[in-house]
């Protein structure tokens, strides 16, 4: 599948005619962009953004600034970050990385619009209603949490034999506990048994992998979580080094080295960002604008991987892959 192909659903978003109003002659607008990844981890989704503003006619260094600022995986770090963005009288402020970085945008300021993506807005208390947010805030779910019980359902369709999974998980971020309570439930109807590692900072992701050797894990499946999202690069490489057979939420992982993912187009979210930003700049009310939710998700296979770790993919979930890395 094009990775830039509109989520079915979201393309509406874009729909409105380039520069649908809210551009003004000689008007620069200022954005500021709140993430809980890191620079690296989280650069696809800016520039995901970056292009659908270009093909909204806003051009940076021309009507358009973008104030960028990276947690870089730490969450104590969004509220200075925030109250940073606020200081500079932004026309609106994007929050990428999941709900902390939400969140902290919601406690920081009432009046500075919001759009955010995350994983589920009405469960974080982000917004009122997905008809009618209510508030400052607005944005795209990517239901990044419901996916997990996918992801076990996938990691045991080619693992018929795996009896244990290693679930990495981040206990500091509160869907965590969302995460876990869901895939306990999916873990039993599969008849396997799950070990919760944590890991609260990047710091504590090399131990967490010797936990998974200690506890026998037969496969990993690493939740999403902006922190560890922001650490993709090293979870493939310490996955490959353990030789352990693991499942990502999201594609970066996969093109990295990493066995499978599966979850929502991030490129086609932040683009279609763009279109609420538009809309939000040329007069809308976030509270007016309902919250979107993605219909379609995407399966990458990285079968170079697979044969590394002597592993055979089932043809039957070969042909349900959107792309397979060869």
């Amino acid at each position: 599948m094009n990775r830039r192909a509109f989520v079915t659903g979201l393309g509406a978003v874009l729909a409105a005619p380039r520069g649908s109003g809210a551009q003004q002659a000689g008007k620069t607008f200022r954005i500021g962009y709140l993430s809980s990844l890191s620079a690296v981890g989280g650069h696809v989704q800016l520039e995901a953004l970056r292009h659908g503003l270009r093909d909204l006619g806003y051009v940076e260094g021309r009507n358009l600034v973008i104030e960028a600022r990276w947690a870089e995986g730490n969450y104590e770090r969004l509220p200075n970050l925030a109250r940073n963005l606020i200081a500079l009288n932004p026309d609106l402020i994007v929050s990428a990385g999941g709900p902390p970085a939400a969140r902290t945008l919601q406690s920081a300021t009432t009046t500075v619009p919001v759009v955010f993506v995350t994983g589920s807005a009405v469960a974080a208390g982000l917004v009122s209603s997905i008809a009618r947010p209510g508030g400052n805030l607005t944005g795209f779910e990517i239901l990044a949490e419901e996916l997990d019980a996918k992801r076990l359902e996938l990691l045991r369709e080619t693992l018929p034999r795996a009896a244990v999974a290693a679930v990495l998980w981040n206990p500091g971020n509160l869907e965590g506990t969302m995460q876990r309570q869901q895939l306990e439930v999916a873990a039993r109807a599969h008849g396997m048994r799950l070990r919760f590692i944590e890991a609260r900072s990047p710091r504590d992701v090399e131990g967490a992998f010797a936990v998974m050797i200690r506890e026998r894990a037969d496969a990993v499946l690493v939740s999403a979580d902006p922190m560890l999202t922001s650490e993709y690069r090293r979870l493939v490489e310490l996955t490959a080094r353990t030789r352990l057979p693991a499942i990502y939420p999201f594609r970066s992982f996969a093109e990295a080295g990493g066995l499978m993912s599966y979850g929502t187009d991030l490129f086609a979210i932040y683009r279609s960002v763009a279109g609420y930003v538009d809309r939000i700049l040329a007069g809308a009310k976030p509270a007016d604008l309902p919250v979107r939710q993605p219909t379609k998700f995407e399966l990458v296979i990285n079968l170079k991987t697979a044969k590394e770790l002597g592993l055979t993919i089932p043809r039957s979930l070969l042909l349900r892959a959107d792309q397979v890395i060869e």
